[in-house]
């Protein structure tokens, strides 16, 4: 199971070159890793399932993870026709809740800390010292055209390999104060900061568990082989719900507009959480004493909250888990419940 987020677009929302090339690297790599269940001839057969959101950066993406895995095994025979499915309600659930819609991202306070630091000091104080750099009023340099110059300047770097003119406006203090602003918005609105939107990724969670279900359990000589791995692509906004329902990347104290000084040792940096060509990897593994299940996220091992192996056995991870595999509910979480739609102002 590889859950992947798409790699880098353009403004456009189209996938660029340095995004398909980061795609087919993956690709490659991880059919080095593991050349059983990435083979070509499951490939072939059929056998590999790959499911996108509809948006086109995400279809760009999974052909171009099917064209990685083409070079990988280099020329043999005819170039085999991408394959994928379109299942909006797996990758883009969010859309599909109401309660994520109407209690967050419609609603002006569910992101009050982010509006605060916005205004805040440390905001102030890089827009003073970057206004006085190039001569304008302070109230010239808003907050926002301040955000888009960061942008500019993260973009150019990471499509183009740019040292953008953008950039020279901004020290790295300057980036942190950014970085943080960017990291308050993504944690209030898709994370640990309002319990629905991670709930709202139930539908995708429990898509993950009944594929590894059906891998593990023992099964008769005359039941079909269950699928060796399946590849889904969808967004940031698809990971970082399920990675907040997992429990990961929690911090014991949530970030503020009031508390930077004392978030610079943060888990939660979505930077390094969701960077383009994000991926969340789930393997199963065949032991003696059951199935094992280890977790890597982007290609680096990620142990399970609460347990203490890098590859727990199966029925510990679900036992872990069991409260959302008994319930987690969409319609529950997300229509059922007039009282819970709105923001959670718990800290």
């Amino acid at each position: 199971m590889v859950r992947l987020r798409s790699g880098e677009s353009s403004p456009s929302g189209q996938l660029v070159t340095k995004g398909r090339e980061e795609l087919q690297q993956l690709a490659r790599r991880l059919a080095s890793l593991f050349p059983s269940l990435l083979s070509e001839e499951n490939v072939r057969k059929r056998r590999v399932s790959f499911v996108s959101s509809s948006k086109h950066r995400c279809v760009s993406s999974v052909e171009a993870f099917q064209e990685g895995l083409w070079q990988h095994w280099g020329p043999s025979g005819e170039t085999p026709a991408y394959s994928h499915r379109v299942e909006d309600e797996l990758m883009r659930f969010f859309e599909r809740c109401r309660g994520f819609v109407e209690g967050v991202e419609n609603n002006r306070t569910a992101l009050l800390e982010v509006e605060k630091f916005k205004h805040g000091e440390q905001m102030e104080a890089v827009r003073r010292r970057i206004a006085e750099m190039l001569g304008l009023p302070f109230h010239r340099l808003t907050p926002d055209l301040l955000e888009a110059a960061f942008f500019l300047c993260s973009y150019e770097l990471s499509i183009k390999s740019l040292h953008s003119p953008w950039c020279f406006l901004f020290s790295e203090t300057d980036a942190k104060v950014l970085e943080y602003k960017s990291d308050l918005k993504q944690y209030w609105k898709r994370s640990h900061g309002h319990a629905i939107s991670s709930l709202a990724s139930c539908p995708l969670f429990h898509h993950v568990f009944r594929t590894l279900d059906k891998a593990g359990r023992p099964r008769r000589s005359t039941e079909a082989a269950p699928e060796p791995a399946s590849i889904l692509v969808g967004h940031a906004e698809t990971l970082l719900p399920l990675l907040s329902l997992l429990g990961l990347y929690k911090d014991e104290t949530p970030p503020t507009a009031s508390n930077y000084q004392s978030q610079h040792g943060r888990t939660f940096r979505t930077s390094r959480i969701v960077p383009y060509a994000a991926n969340l990897l789930f393997v199963l593994y065949d032991c003696q004493r059951g199935p094992r299940l280890q977790m890597l996220l982007n290609e680096t091992p990620l142990r399970f909250p609460d347990l203490p192996e890098d590859a727990p056995l199966y029925r510990d991870v679900r036992a872990a888990y069991r409260h959302l595999l008994d319930g987690c509910d969409f319609h529950t979480e997300c229509e059922g419940r007039a009282g819970g739609r709105g923001p959670s102002t718990e800290l």
